[in-house]
């Protein structure tokens, strides 16, 4: 019987057209990203095969991703282990994939690199609740990264057309990297000649879907489409059936007008109701009685083969067919050809077998009897049993569940949710551990079976819902291991269960709780003789004990921990323990912290454990900040991310924090360029690491530049989103606070910084000591204001000012009062909150800013230079005029050097008020405004933004700033507010 090889593409070239514009702005090195979304049969795939063929002629590499409805198998990264098929097949490619040993197990199927799965590795990552700390990584960054990487790469070759299908279908990790690769290669600071277009079932999408929340957050990332398919207009389908029906000599008007009004748009439909119409028999009714009747068309041996295709799932290949069909070789092949010539199943590149459509598997699935269904379930599980390299360990435990062999389940559940550790995955080996959970108790003598007690097993699950974040998870199923061993269990495995959950409750801030079942687990093992579990246990008491003050407590564990993981020769434990020793001990000889840390960075070096390692050099950078050497906290962060990047890990946890530092260092040391530049370094990593970028907002709002705004808005995306992201939450509020004092709206200030405070309360307690900082920083807009008040005479508003400073200064004085010695930065940082105190009260404080100059003078040379302005305003206020100009010259000259305008404004503005010379200033003003700038002044009296400016007046937001700060220049301000007062007294404002 004739077949046509593929329905011709009919009624969609608009939607062809939206795509290759994708693909030609690929080619020009402009990425993007297309969801394309449409009812199941609406022609999706016949749309993506279309873009492929002419993405091809365009000169562009097609990868091509099929996800597949496997049910709860739960094969991790499988539409990507598609695409990259063409790559490992491809010899001219193997330097480019050698480069990235990390996929050689996920992606390729060669050994690959082993997931993290120790203590150490775990301990490693709860720090103190005074240390400021991200969420968890769960360690698959460097993964995602290589691919990302790989994909760039091949991009340079030949622009690059990367197709994912029926996402609706993806695994976990499949969407989590799927969305690491759009928020790292559709970012508009990113070159590579690639695009994304990626189907999905739109009708399929329930209200829990988990691809939805996945969804609503792709289309906010920039350069990133919704394309909709809707159905086919009757018209299209009218000619879509004429053109299938000529193949065979045509059809009748009635039969066309037939298909058109059953079809209803739906181009699979059409195209199965004319197939099943070519027998002259009366088209049949609904969707699956038109898909049976096709199969019905084909003879009982192709039927069979089908049947087994249907239950095989995935794409099939010929010999398992073979296996499982009981036909001889010859009529398996007759069979499988027949099936391929009526275009039920079709070939692909690799030689494997697959349905047309997966409508058309889940129709013949649907029709098995059970007895059948579980009959073929059971042998294709025997296949995969005596050949393993046919499938994957979490196939086979599919397939024995569906044939009822529960013992044979649990043990292929476990082997996969072990090869889903290993090429981490660990959503996929949460899910098959929950599955052995789940089978536990229906199979005789299920722990000779696992190997391991259940209570191990609650221990691993654990263990994986800690690694994807499900931490509330992971303390239900520890509480389920502590109630299975009961008070008579064995007292190490109790143990291992209380600190295990000690570690959790750490990371959700229940550090009470955390340090009973610490002290728990101590009790339960004797410390001599020493052993591993009583070394970690007192390694985790002594974190917990720091976590909440207990200094000596902690101090004792980690010494204890220190030596038992020496006589044990546990490096890496020592290496671990010392680093909590040396930054929760608060001791101040610097020259033992640096001895300490020498030789657990030599340890854990020796160990080969390189998360810890990453923690020691992390932990020596910090320790140096806070101790206000930022010099060699900057140079410790570079060694450590060069070390980083000889292990591979550089996109870590602590590759991460340490960039994150040395953004930060650059910053205070006034090397702005750089630390930009190292913020934009992981500008496309997404939420884990968002801090690091948004950690550019210091220099993009320190310099008033523009583009801050457009950052800001970025950062309040996944800060909404991770809401226990402290760090992204305070570089995300510090902007704000910033920029509404740059704007003069001190309430919103003030507001911004009470509702941090209460965050950081909820967190950590009263050991919040960054809302220091953060007040400190409200209370100048808010000294702005009642300055601009009192000068305009409104004593209301003043007084109302001073009330509000009096409420912001007790909770910055109640933050600063901590129990541990605070470092040079949290005191200039109480000293400057002391001093803009007095500032509002309208008190010059000469001496309070003296030493906040003195204070910074650490090496924040941005701090010091805007404390040196408000000295100089105090000393003109004392009438001191040298000792203010020497200030204010000083000020300047690095507000220069930083480019940071508004600073470089404001003391230029109080130069000409002060009639203090400065290079270049003049000190009086000599220009009237221009009829723009009063136009522009006159929306700043509004209260307008210099977004709203610039719609206003058709200018760009830009420009509408330039405008603002020429304005201020000229009159003399520090800030639109005092400019608005100034303008009012001189009658400028109408």
């Amino acid at each position: 019987m004739p077949r046509w090889e593929d329905p011709p593409l009919i009624g969609r070239a608009a939607e062809l057209a939206r795509l290759m514009t994708h693909v030609d702005q690929a080619v020009e090195g402009r990425p993007s990203a297309v969801l394309v979304a449409g009812d199941a049969g609406v022609g999706k795939t016949r749309l993506l095969d279309e873009l492929s063929r002419q993405a091809t002629g365009r000169g562009a590499r097609v990868l091509t991703g099929h996800c597949v409805d496997l049910g709860d198998v739960g094969l991790p990264y499988l539409p990507f282990v598609d695409l990259l098929r063409p790559v490992v097949a491809d010899p001219e490619l193997a330097a480019l994939l050698a480069r990235h040993p990390v996929l050689a197990g996920p992606l390729t199927g060669g050994p690959g690199a082993v997931a993290p799965d120790s203590a150490a590795a775990e301990l490693g990552r709860s720090l103190p609740p005074s240390v400021l700390r991200p969420p968890d990584d769960d360690g698959r960054l460097q993964l995602f990264e290589s691919v990302a990487a790989l994909l760039g790469e091949l991009a340079t070759r030949q622009p690059l057309l990367v197709v994912l299908e029926d996402l609706h279908w993806a695994d976990r990790s499949s969407r989590d990297l799927l969305r690491y690769l759009l928020a790292r290669l559709v970012d508009r600071q990113v070159g590579e000649p690639v695009t994304v277009v990626a189907s999905y079932r739109a009708d399929d999408l329930h209200r829990r879907h988990p691809l939805r929340p996945l969804l609503a957050e792709l289309v906010r990332l920039p350069g990133v489409e919704r394309l909709q398919l809707d159905p086919l207009p009757d018209l299209d389908v009218e000619q879509l059936v004429r053109r299938l029906a000529a193949g065979s000599g045509g059809t009748s008007a009635a039969t066309v007008e037939d298909v058109v009004a059953r079809a209803e748009g739906n181009a699979f439909y059409a195209e199965e109701l004319v197939a099943a119409g070519r027998t002259g028999e009366v088209l049949p009714g609904g969707l699956s009685d038109v898909l049976l009747a096709r199969v019905e068309q084909v003879s009982p041996a192709a039927q069979q083969v089908l049947r087994v295709a249907a239950v095989a799932g995935r794409q099939v290949r010929h010999e398992l067919v073979a296996a499982v069909s009981w036909k001889s070789p010859e009529e398996t092949e007759q069979a499988l050809t027949e099936a391929v010539h009526h275009h039920l199943l079709v070939v692909s590149d690799d030689g494997r077998y697959r349905f047309r459509h997966a409508l058309l598997r889940e129709a013949v699935l649907a029709d098995l009897l059970p007895g059948e269904r579980v009959r073929l379930h059971a042998a294709v599980a025997a296949h995969l049993a005596t050949q393993p390299e046919a499938g994957t360990a979490a196939e086979r435990a599919h397939h024995l569940r569906e044939s009822n062999d529960l013992p044979g389940a649990l043990g292929a559940s476990l082997e996969a949710a072990d090869a889903a550790r290993r090429v981490g995955a660990p959503a996929e080996q949460l899910q098959h551990l929950e599955a052995v959970l789940a089978l536990w108790t229906a199979v005789p003598q299920a722990a000779e079976r696992a190997g391991r007690p259940q209570w191990a097993v609650l221990l691993d699950t654990a263990a994986a819902a800690r690694a994807v974040g499900d931490l509330h998870r992971a303390v239900a199923l520890l509480r389920s291991a502590q109630e299975l061993l009961g008070t008579d269990g064995d007292p190490e495995a109790r143990a291992r269960v209380h600190y295990t959950l000690a570690q959790v409750l750490g990371r959700i801030e229940e550090a009470t709780d955390a340090h009973r079942e610490s002290s728990a687990a101590m009790q339960l093992v004797p410390a001599q003789p020493p052993s591993v579990v009583r070394t970690w246990a007192a390694a985790t008491h002594a974190r917990t004990s720091y976590s909440l003050g207990l200094v000596a407590e902690a101090d004792a564990a980690a010494e204890e921990a220190l030596a038992a993981a020496d006589a044990l020769g546990l490096d890496s434990a020592w290496a671990d323990t010392a680093v909590s020793l040396a930054r929760g001990s608060g001791t101040g000889d610097r020259a033992a912290v640096r001895a300490r840390f020498a030789e657990a960075r030599a340890r854990a070096q020796r160990s080969g454990d390189a998360d810890v390692e990453m923690r020691v050099w992390f932990s020596q950078a910090i320790t140096a900040h806070d101790a206000g050497e930022v010099g060699e906290a900057l140079q410790l962060a570079t060694a450590g991310l060069a070390r980083a990047r000889a292990l591979g890990v550089e996109w870590s946890f602590y590759g991460a924090e340490l960039r994150h530092l040395e953004v930060l260092a650059r910053y205070v040391l006034g090397d702005w360029d750089g630390s930009l530049a190292a913020a934009d370094a992981l500008a496309r990593v997404p939420d884990m690491a968002a801090h690091v970028r948004a950690d550019g907002l210091l220099v993009l709002v320190g310099r008033g530049d523009p583009r801050a705004a457009e950052r800001l808005g970025w950062a309040q995306g996944p800060a909404a989103r991770w809401d226990n992201h402290v760090l992204l939450m305070l570089a995300t509020v510090a902007a704000e606070i910033e920029l509404a004092g740059q704007a003069g709206d001190a309430a919103t200030a003030g507001e911004r910084a009470r509702w941090a405070d209460r965050r950081l309360r909820e967190l950590w307690g009263e050991e919040r000591l960054a809302s220091v900082r953060l007040v400190a920083t409200a209370l100048a807009a808010v000294a702005d204001a009642a300055t601009s008040a009192r000068r305009a005479g409104d004593e209301a508003a003043v007084a109302r000012w001073v009330a509000e400073a009096a409420e912001l200064a007790d909770l910055g004085r109640s933050a600063a009062e901590v129990q541990y010695p605070t470092g040079i930065e949290a005191r200039a940082w109480g000293t400057r909150l002391a001093a803009e105190l007095a500032r509002v009260r309208g008190e010059s404080a000469v001496e309070l800013w003296r030493q906040a100059v003195a204070e910074f003078g650490y090496g924040h040379v941005y701090e010091q230079a805007r404390s040196r302005f408000r000295l100089a305003e105090a000393l003109l206020a004392a009438d001191d005029r040298p000792a203010a100009a020497a200030e204010l010259a000083a000020a300047h000259e690095v507000a220069g050097q930083l480019a940071a305008v508004p600073l470089r404004t404001a003391i230029e503005a109080l130069a000409r008020r002060g009639r203090l010379e400065l290079p270049g200033v003049p000190t009086a003003v000599t220009t009237v405004l221009t009829p723009r700038e009063t136009e522009v002044l006159a929306l700043v009296a509004q209260g307008r933004t210099n977004r709203q400016i610039g719609a206003e007046l058709f200018i760009s937001e830009k420009t509408a700033s330039v405008h603002v700060s020429n304005i201020l220049a000229k009159l003399g301000a520090s800030g639109r507010t005092e400019a608005v007062a100034l303008a009012a007294a001189r009658g400028l404002l109408t």
